[in-house]
């Protein structure tokens, strides 16, 4: 059974029939392609895109989202094996998974780490448990990958640059108060060296290096796509001549699950953010970012608001090529009907 769980597990051409399937269904608001389906979205994290756009993208195709929160509006879950359930937990996800598979036809699963031990996050264990145990395909809403919002980025950046194939893209770690998941930097790097690019992880020093897996993955693909990557710890050499900029904000590893001692590690990097004079060492660069975004924090207002920002681009792609995941999962073609379409718009504004 086909999960969407990592860009890094689908081919490559896979992921761009899923982007030309997003782009097909971009601009026209109903296509019922599953109609009568349904999918379980589970939340153990706030959401505000992620679960819009799932939930709007389910009702544009004709199926039907039940969203659900373990541990408020569900039972909390047990993910470990053999354990003898006398905690907070009241249903194991074996049973969970069992019993939705047999309710939906997709189950969605957003969990994020604890922030407590990186080598028991990066196991990934509620997203495995539930691909594991389910009898229907699963997708990950964002966990220690994000990878709907990899093809949404690449959408963005295809309908701005076209060929994305020996591109300079800067993926910057920016500077926040708060230590914040790794998801979308580990996934930008791979869906970046996926396509081709010649890319630039610029971040302040070692200790706020992404996890080795991800690092690999990037040398893997470069090698394959006849790309390139490379790590930089100097921003004028990483923002000269870059046609893409890529913010996001991340925990240094070394520290997780002690922020109190990195805290003043980071602070000293606030000249991290993106702002004019660094954009202006591009070559007209295209900046983006993955939302939610602190203003003058990660980066300035004249940046997030300029021509070459496709921030909200990026977002609003998020709903079409999710619809195109799910069509892909249920092998239902990812094309829009002309004449059905005609009907069906002329029916929904009567």
């Amino acid at each position: 059974m086909k999960h969407f769980l990592n860009t890094q597990d689908w081919p490559l051409d896979d992921l761009q029939a899923v982007i030309d399937g997003g782009k097909s269904f971009r601009g026209i608001p109903v296509h019922p392609h599953l109609t009568g389906k349904s999918i379980a979205l589970l939340f153990f994290n706030p959401s505000l895109r992620t679960r819009t756009s799932f939930e709007i993208g389910a009702f544009h195709l004709g199926a039907h989202a039940v969203v659900l929160q373990p541990g408020q509006d569900a039972w909390p879950l047990e993910f470990e094996m053999g354990v003898i359930m006398d905690d907070e937990a009241e249903e194991h996800v074996q049973e969970a998974a069992s019993v939705l598979s047999r309710y939906c036809d997709l189950i969605a699963v957003r969990a994020f780490p604890k922030f407590m031990n990186w080598q028991e996050d990066r196991q990934d264990k509620i997203l495995n448990a539930f691909a594991t145990h389910s009898s229907v395909p699963v997708i990950n809403m964002e966990t220690i990958t994000h990878p709907c919002q990899e093809l949404a980025h690449i959408m963005a950046l295809q309908d701005r640059l076209g060929d994305l194939k020996g591109r300079k893209y800067v993926l910057t770690w920016t500077w926040h108060p708060r230590p914040l998941n790794t998801a979308v930097a580990n996934s930008a790097l791979m869906i970046a060296t996926r396509f081709g690019m010649d890319v630039t992880l610029l971040c302040p020093d070692e200790e706020f290096l992404l996890d080795e897996r991800y690092l690999s993955n990037a040398r893997k693909n470069a090698l394959e796509t006849e790309g390139a990557f490379q790590v930089s710890h100097d921003i004028e050499s990483s923002y000269d001549g870059a046609e893409i900029v890529y913010a996001k904000s991340w925990g240094a590893i070394p520290y997780f699950g002690r922020w109190d001692e990195e805290k003043p590690k980071r602070d000293r990097y606030k000249h991290f953010i993106v702002d004019e004079c660094k954009m202006a060492m591009t070559n007209e660069a295209i900046f983006s970012h993955c939302l939610p975004m602190r203003r003058n924090v990660k980066a300035t207002d004249q940046v997030i608001d300029s021509q070459n920002s496709i921030v909200l681009e990026e977002a609003a792609n998020r709903m079409h090529v999710q619809k195109a995941i799910m069509c892909d999962l249920l092998g239902v073609p990812m094309t829009t009907n002309t004449h059905t379409q005609k009907d069906l718009t002329h029916a929904s504004s009567t």
